[in-house]
């Protein structure tokens, strides 16, 4: 997929313990359904945990997610009312969705570059950075070991606004999403903060990754309970559309 996608959206529902036997059944059966739906150029339903560490302790197995790579905006706005958006949300209690514009990508995700290949256009909008990757099992426990002290600097970074983790699987799979008040939070934090760059510099020698994906985006818009993303900046930090919010 080289194309660049101008749409891609992030649904995270919020369901309650009761109905995890439904949210366990929609995993099974719905990313098939996904990829199948009409205008869905590349789809993935996906757990979620704390972001405080990786790996089944932190798996939180009341808040799943799908993001969503779009060919036909029109479908896009068709999908909380229709197919597996319409599933997800008769079992949610509460949900927000977020839609996203790339701005960079590097990596590949089952194989492909879900996002194509964006320009690294810049934005004075909040961005969403999205890392994603499948771990070696041997190399996995030093991995889990690095992960603490950046997950603890993180919670304080400056411009965080919202972040967790994500996977396709409690173990092996791995993957975070944070939202920044705007880009130069979200570089400082990245290249800067000495737990992170230690964390980016055992990368190419520990070769904990046999496949790894790091991509940036605009967010063009949030709608929904912000609560549902852990949303801890003020409204009034983020320059994001908040007509539906």
């Amino acid at each position: 997929m080289s194309d660049v996608s101008e749409l891609v959206t992030l649904h995270v529902w919020r369901v309650p313990r009761r109905a995890l036997p439904r949210a366990l059944t929609r995993m099974a059966l719905d990313p098939r359904r996904l990829r199948r739906t009409a205008g869905v150029r590349f789809g993935k339903l996906l757990g979620t945990g704390t972001g405080t560490g990786f790996g089944p302790t932190d798996t939180d197995l009341t808040r799943w997610a799908a993001l969503v790579v779009w060919a036909d905006p029109a479908a896009a706005a068709r999908f909380d009312a229709t197919g597996v958006g319409r599933a997800w949300q008769r079992i949610a209690t509460a949900g927000a969705r977020l839609d996203l514009r790339p701005l960079a990508s590097r990596g590949r995700w089952s194989g492909i570059e879900p996002f194509g290949q964006p320009d690294g256009g810049r934005s004075d909008r909040p961005v969403l950075a999205l890392t994603r990757a499948r771990l070696r099992a041997r190399r996995a426990p030093t991995f889990w070991r690095a992960v603490p002290p950046v997950a603890a600097a993180l919670r304080s970074a400056p411009g965080l606004l919202a972040r967790f983790g994500v996977g396709e699987a409690p173990i092996g799979w791995q993957g975070t999403v944070s939202v920044w008040r705007n880009a130069s939070d979200l570089v400082r934090f990245a290249y800067r903060h000495p737990e992170h760059r230690a964390a980016i510099a055992r990368t190419p020698t520990e070769r904990w990754y046999a496949e790894e994906l790091f991509a940036r985006f605009e967010v063009r818009d949030v709608a929904g309970d912000r609560a549902v993303l852990g949303w801890v900046g003020d409204d009034g930090e983020a320059n994001v559309r908040s007509g539906h919010a």
